[in-house]
């Protein structure tokens, strides 16, 4: 069966070489807390894989073509950098990587222009972003132009979600569920992808009415049972929700010291069969991000 990933986070080896002292650098505190930390057994939270290392991992893993996200920067210049990386990353590799642009409000008409010229690059997507980790309002007009733009533009967009019943971890941010349905009824032009099953949404019954709304299965091993598939399949629908890893996020830590991408994609194997399997693993991509 043929697999695309579509939430893997990556950067440049100058990251990866002390990425607490390039989090200073940036101004990038929230996400040193997140990625840099390490757990109680003094091992890492996430590894920090080239892009040729990631290649490596999808082969064995038997992921086809990985959707590269952006991460939700306190810093517009930082979202700038990203996007310049990810369209070099897509140059080099076009059969196997894609990539989301990433934007901060906070840029204002600046933002709007980022988004236009990462298309023109071959981005095909906005996000990971994540307004309430960056303490944008979601009536901020910038944020709203956002999305409105991205609706104009067709580029879906892909937004981080906290469960609120997940255990608390440094940096948890709180992130209503009930803002989400908001922006998809606001913005129905706007195709958005909840992060993480949308929090808990992809569970709820009522959250059929929204069609513009996908749900990705990022870091699922992390915070919910392998049944959470078929519970949420027989909610939503398979046709509406993407297999994602968030890789490099050691999904196993317990029992795999890499970043168990190939463990995650065994464990869509095992838990949906058929032509649900077919579409979480690669069809709903490949059709909604035109792949």
């Amino acid at each position: 069966m043929k697999v695309i990933d579509a939430h893997v986070h990556l950067y440049p080896p100058e990251v990866g070489r002390d990425p607490t002292a390039w989090a200073a650098a940036r101004r990038e505190p929230h996400w040193a807390t997140l990625c840099a930390r390490r757990r109680r057994d003094g091992l890492p939270v996430q590894l920090f894989p080239t892009v040729d290392e990631l290649l490596r991992d999808m082969d064995a893993a038997g992921v086809e073509q990985s959707v590269l996200l952006g991460w939700y920067w306190e810093n517009p210049a930082t979202c700038v950098w990203q996007n310049r990386f990810y369209a070099e990353c897509v140059r080099a590799h076009p059969d196997r990587l894609a990539a989301f642009a990433t934007v901060h409000p906070a840029a204002g008409p600046a933002a709007l222009d980022e988004i236009r010229r990462a298309r023109g690059d071959g981005l095909i997507g906005l996000g990971e972003l994540s307004p309430h980790s960056q303490g944008v309002p979601l009536d901020d007009p910038s944020w709203l132009a956002i999305l409105h733009l991205a609706g104009e533009l067709k580029l879906p967009v892909n937004l981080h979600v906290t469960d609120p019943q997940s255990r608390r971890y440094p940096g948890w941010v709180e992130t209503p569920l009930c803002d989400f349905v908001s922006l998809a009824k606001e913005f129905p032009a706007t195709t958005f992808i909840l992060a993480h099953w949308g929090g808990g949404l992809a569970f709820d019954a009522e959250d059929r009415a929204l069609q513009n709304v996908y749900y990705d299965t990022a870091a699922s091993p992390l915070l919910y049972d392998d049944e959470v598939w078929s519970r949420a399949v027989g909610t939503i629908g398979a046709g509406r929700i993407l297999f994602g890893s968030d890789n490099p996020l050691r999904l196993y830590p317990k029992t795999d010291a890499g970043t168990g991408m190939a463990a995650f994609v065994r464990e869509l194997h095992h838990a949906i069969s058929g032509e649900a399997r077919e579409e979480i693993g690669a069809g709903n991509a490949r059709r909604l991000l035109r792949l």
